[in-house]
């Protein structure tokens, strides 16, 4: 299958687009900017069109520049595009009052409040945010306004798991004869079950719906898209195409980083699995200027220039602040604790994580590497690895396994046969899932109490919802007590402790991730959680680059860098490593 180079967005789409179109991949290979220049390219083509982020740090607001929230925004300068985010915590609002509200003054007020404790988790965010997004993939009356909807989703563990919860819930509600849920009475989600039905059916109508892979042209970025092809095929998922965004040729041989860079990514591309080379396949080369703006995004695939930008130069203290491995040092000394590295998707949260495990290991500790991405492999990653690191993987199946298994022992235990088909119906409801993953996580940060745990999160979005989960156990815990584990009495204690949690805040030296981090820091705040340090990786600031297209981006990195100095924050600068398998390409 040959690369269609440069006919993405070029006075016509490189596939006929149906009426829904999602973009997905591993977090930072652009699902957000083409989602939005395919969406301008649409709606300058005379169509009407929704642009729906269903991730929960959506990044559209910036890159669009607009302000959006959960109702369609018509975009000034774009006739016919309108714009929104599914906002969960609204969205999760507004779902308990729709099942909470026909109780008020019937059940009483003891019944009302033990309805409302259900609905205060983690689990009722989730359906929330599904429920909305739902709606204008299921209720065509919804969206009947627009000829096209586009879902900038959530990276792919995120996105492949709202893909799957149509399934899910509906074959919950159909087997669940109890009458309850750990969402509280089941009736408020029986209402949204022919929804549900008619979101599964969509998105598995090939006339209907079209799966966008992103990928970038880089091994693990590769290895994810054809990971997410597989599972789109088990759900039923077969009209996909895939976009390869960032590709790069170095016209000048003698700049030994655009050589390498180059090189790296044109090793990949020979080694693209098998699966991906059947698809339909788009190349987008990599940009010397930021995806920020309506102007900029029209100029995807067309070779051209947003304009000039003015570039702000100014004294930088980042570039000559301390190193990773200085950080990794004083990190060392401590012996022992928790060390997380959280940020934007694809901003190299993974490579930094298997390197500082790696180098405590060596220092002589102990060290336990894992993830709560559902997307990542910090296994493949740290293959050579010194005898005192341990790699593990909370996985979301066994964890839940283990978990059915422990209430069934406990709470089951002597309850009659129907009891105990009620207690085994219950657990088999999606949450279940995110309960048993939230109590490995637990788990897990209290082996910080003896060595080292170098955990490498989520994205932005997922990571946020995994505090709040925090967040939400540690009230009930407050509460109740009694037979909670101690991890889990301790979870949100150990994160507040800095001397006991390290977070360090991984970003690129460009806009949206260092506005994201920005975000996540005031949001940890929020939840007494200060960071340790930010690493801005990637970079090619401190490198030496004749390549016109590095050069460019090296100069935009100037602003950036200044305005995470004068943010006044602990930085390290790392620069771009030629001899470093890349979790990230250079930008975003």
């Amino acid at each position: 299958m040959y690369a269609r180079i440069g006919l993405l967005l070029m006075g016509a789409l490189p596939f006929a687009p149906t009426r829904i179109l999602f973009f997905t991949g591993k977090g930072g290979v652009g699902k957000t900017s083409l989602a939005c220049a395919t969406a301008i390219r649409l709606a300058d083509a005379g169509t009407r069109v929704l642009l729906v982020s269903t991730d929960p740090a959506s990044n559209l607001d910036e890159v669009l520049g607009v302000t959006l929230d959960s109702v369609p925004k018509a975009l000034p300068g774009v006739p016919g595009l309108s714009a929104l985010n599914i906002d969960p915590e609204q969205a999760a609002r507004a779902y308990r009052e729709r099942v909470v509200g026909p109780y008020r003054g019937v059940l009483p007020a003891a019944a009302v409040t033990s309805i409302e404790e259900q609905l205060s988790g983690a689990c009722t965010v989730e359906i929330a945010a599904f429920d909305e997004f739902s709606k204008l993939l299921g209720d065509a009356n919804a969206t009947s306004a627009f000829d096209h909807v586009i879902f900038d989703t959530a990276p792919t563990g995120h996105t492949l798991r709202l893909l799957e919860l149509p399934a899910a819930w509906s074959t919950f509600i159909d087997t669940n004869v109890g009458g309850t849920s750990c969402l509280g009475p089941l009736s408020g989600l029986k209402a949204q079950q022919s929804l549900y039905a008619a979101s599964h059916a969509a998105l598995r109508d090939e006339t209907q719906t079209t799966l966008v892979l992103v990928a970038r042209p880089d091994a693990p970025s590769l290895a994810e898209a054809e990971r997410t092809r597989n599972e789109l095929h088990q759900l039923g998922i077969r009209n996909v195409q895939l976009i390869l965004n960032g590709v790069f040729h170095a016209p000048n041989t003698g700049d030994a980083i655009a050589a390498a860079l180059e090189a790296r990514g044109r090793a990949a591309l020979d080694d693209m699995p098998a699966g991906l080379r059947s698809l339909p396949r788009t190349d987008v080369p990599l940009l010397p200027f930021g995806l920020i703006g309506v102007d900029a995004l029209r100029q995807i695939g067309t070779g051209g220039s947003p304009g000039p930008t003015r570039v702000e130069v100014a004294a930088d203290p980042v570039e000559h602040g301390e190193t990773l491995n200085e950080l990794v040092a004083q990190i060392a000394a401590r012996g022992k604790g928790v060390v997380m590295t959280m940020g934007k998707g694809g901003v190299g949260k993974t490579t930094l994580a298997v390197r500082i495990a790696t180098q405590l290991a060596r220092a002589g500790r102990l060290v336990v590497l894992t993830t709560t991405d559902p997307a990542a492999h910090v296994d493949a990653a740290a293959r050579e690895r010194p005898a005192t690191l341990h790699v593990a993987r909370i996985d979301p199946a066994a964890e839940t396994r283990r978990y059915t298994e422990e209430v069934l022992a406990t709470a089951g235990q002597g309850l009659d046969a129907q009891g105990r088909a009620l207690l085994e119906e219950d657990l088999r409801s999606p949450c279940t899932e995110e309960i048993a993953v939230f109590r490995a996580f637990a788990d897990t940060v209290a082996q910080g109490e003896d060595q080292f745990v170098v955990i490498d999160t989520a994205p932005t979005g997922h990571t946020l919802l995994l505090l709040d989960a925090a967040e939400a156990y540690h009230r009930e815990v407050l509460r109740k007590a009694s037979g909670t584990p101690d991890a889990v009495q301790r979870l949100l204690p150990r994160l507040r402790d800095p001397q006991f949690t390290m977070v360090l805040l991984v970003t690129l030296p460009e806009a949206t991730p260092i506005h994201e981090a920005m975000q996540l820091e005031h949001d940890l705040a929020r939840a007494d959680i200060t960071p340790f340090a930010w690493v801005v990786n990637q970079s090619l600031t401190p490198l030496a680059v004749t390549d016109p297209v590095l050069r460019a981006r090296r100069r935009h990195e100037a602003v950036h860098l200044g305005e995470l100095a004068a943010h006044g924050t602990r930085a390290a600068l790392e620069p771009w490593h030629a001899d470093v398998p890349a979790a990230d390409p250079v930008g975003a």
